[in-house]
């Protein structure tokens, strides 16, 4: 019997592919903006996503609880709100400085959360490295791309919060669908009107591509390297997200960094890794037990294995979030 594709290739090779998938997804949705606005394109993925995530897992509604109601909506809209931010500041500044920014929210909460003073120092010296790329004392800053990016990492930053309300009760699919379709209503309050007046298969299309490259293809690659990874190693791996979105934005969108910016991604990077490595604990709190309810998820989508791995060791404060960018 032959072994499945998954078997030969390296961990990290999954990981890194679904944070490509990530930034490929975003570039993309760069060029769509102009035909149907940021918000539009926001909405359609969102909209998309659900649609996907549906097929593959029905939202477990039984399971609620009434505590759980408050959290839920409130995952709902971050992640619709961070989503949507991020696309409206793609327009004013380069892909890899919006990612490096919305970044700083991951890091604020992992230094808010922890007992020492280490993941501070990350947290500054990876503003430093944001100063570096936005150059706020150029002519080119843009403060209202800069703004949306920072919101946008403040809602990640509340999603990773959030998530810490409803604990290990809802986890991987069963989480996405019920939050994303609560997502798509907030893109839509923006995008909605552009895309219904525009609507068409081409449309249709458009948006289930964009929804296959983020979030759909890299929830399963990820779950797939998890498999396999320690969480945190996993977790410092994914701190290379800013620069694999800066070598994007230079193959596809032809956004080339200057020197400072190129040194300013990399000490973001550094200080996302020395973040990860620092953290005491998760803030998403991904414990072993949710984990493996992960692991039982991806049954849904993956070929089952026969043996399975779990994780004795408390994974870092990232864990993807589906931005939905």
């Amino acid at each position: 019997m032959t072994a499945s594709p998954q078997k030969h290739l390296p961990a990290w090779s999954l990981a890194v592919t679904g944070m490509v998938s990530v930034q490929i997804g975003s570039a993309l949705s760069v060029g769509l903006i102009d035909t149907y606005s940021a918000g539009g394109v926001a909405w359609m993925r969102l909209v998309a996503g659900t649609v996907v995530f549906w097929l593959i897992s029905r939202p477990p509604i039984r399971s609620i609880r009434r505590k759980d109601i408050l959290p839920l909506i409130g995952l709902g809209l971050a992640t619709g709100s961070m989503s949507t931010l991020f696309i409206l500041a793609l327009p004013y500044i380069n892909l890899g400085t919006a990612v490096a920014i919305e970044y700083l929210g991951p890091l604020s909460v992992a230094a808010l959360r922890s007992r020492s003073l280490k993941p501070v120092g990350w947290l500054f010296l990876a503003f430093a490295g944001v100063l570096a790329m936005t150059q706020p004392w150029s002519s080119a800053f843009n403060l209202k791309g800069v703004m949306m990016a920072a919101f946008a990492g403040a809602c990640w930053g509340t999603y990773i919060l959030l998530t810490q309300k409803v604990g290990d009760h809802f986890t991987g699919l069963s989480a996405l669908s019920i939050t994303v379709p609560i997502a798509s209503l907030v893109a839509g309050a923006v995008g909605a009107p552009t895309i219904i007046s525009q609507f068409d298969l081409k449309m249709v299309a458009i948006a289930f591509g964009i929804a296959l490259l983020h979030p759909v293809i890299p929830f399963a690659l990820e779950m797939m390297a998890l498999r396999r990874m320690n969480p945190t190693a996993f977790g410092t791996l994914t701190s290379l997200e800013p620069a694999v979105s800066i070598l994007i934005g230079i193959l596809i969108l032809g956004q080339i960094p200057n020197w400072l910016q190129a040194l300013g991604v990399a000490v973001v990077v550094i200080a996302g890794a020395g973040s990860q490595q620092n953290a005491a604990r998760d803030p998403e709190a991904i414990t072993e037990q949710n984990v493996t309810e992960l692991l039982e998820d991806e049954a849904a989508i993956l070929p089952k294995k026969k043996t399975r791995r779990h994780f004795n060791k408390t994974p870092s404060f990232k864990w993807r979030k589906q931005k939905d960018d």
